[in-house]
């Protein structure tokens, strides 16, 4: 293993704002974010497969009156928007260290206000498919989580992991208000998200790939 990589793990160690195991909240964060790590009673939105933070640090510097919390197993990816957090004094982000198999054991329900799934890896092979972030399975375990009315965002440019998603989220009956476009960039949804855009993302854009996005509530 690196310096580099060591350094940022002892990091993580130190910086208040990373949830990990072998610290003493790790185990008792479920249910107390707003208690335990934020010290306010405000909305918290997560960030699945949140890499290096871009998003979840971007959307908290447009929303000081909001809670961001980016979950990711890549603690080195992790270390980066945490410390771009505390150099800008962001008290209102965080970052859970944990497998997203794992969601359920440090939120409770109706805990989560707004749910993202940026770039998540597409798994693309049949027997890989309950581990896309957008499976059945996986929308079992965050429809507890959320609360009622809650989004859910979904953006990528991998064409068939959306395709997938879309016709997933088409044919359940407990999905409400789904919005989706083809090309982000050149929809009525772009303003909405600042300008924000993750290294993947702008990487994946320069290539000249149309990025997908859909959102949707559950009944």
């Amino acid at each position: 293993m690196g310096r580099n990589k060591l350094a940022r793990f002892k990091a993580n160690e130190e910086n208040r704002n990373v949830v990990q195991e072998g610290k003493e909240i790790f185990e008792r964060i479920k249910g107390n974010w707003r208690k335990e790590q934020f010290k306010n009673e405000r909305s918290i939105v997560v960030e699945l497969a949140c890499g290096r933070g871009e998003f979840t640090v971007g959307l908290a510097r447009e929303y000081p009156d909001q809670n961001f919390i980016g979950v990711d197993i890549k603690g080195s990816r992790i270390w980066k928007g945490s410390t771009i957090a505390i150099e800008e004094g962001l008290e209102n982000v965080a970052f859970l260290r944990t497998q997203i198999e794992q969601l359920e054991r440090f939120f409770e329900e109706k805990e989560i206000s707004e749910l993202w799934i940026t770039f998540p890896d597409p798994r693309p092979r049949d027997g890989d498919e309950k581990k896309r972030l957008t499976s059945p399975r996986f929308l079992e375990m965050y429809k507890p989580l959320i609360q009622e009315d809650g989004w859910i965002h979904f953006k990528t440019d991998n064409t068939g992991l959306f395709a997938y998603t879309l016709a997933l989220l088409q044919e359940r009956e407990d999905i409400k208000d789904l919005a989706f476009t083809h090309d982000f960039y050149a929809s009525t949804f772009r303003d909405d998200h600042h300008g924000i855009k993750t290294r993947y993302e702008a990487m994946f854009s320069a290539k000249g790939e149309k990025i997908k996005y859909l959102k949707f509530r559950f009944r």
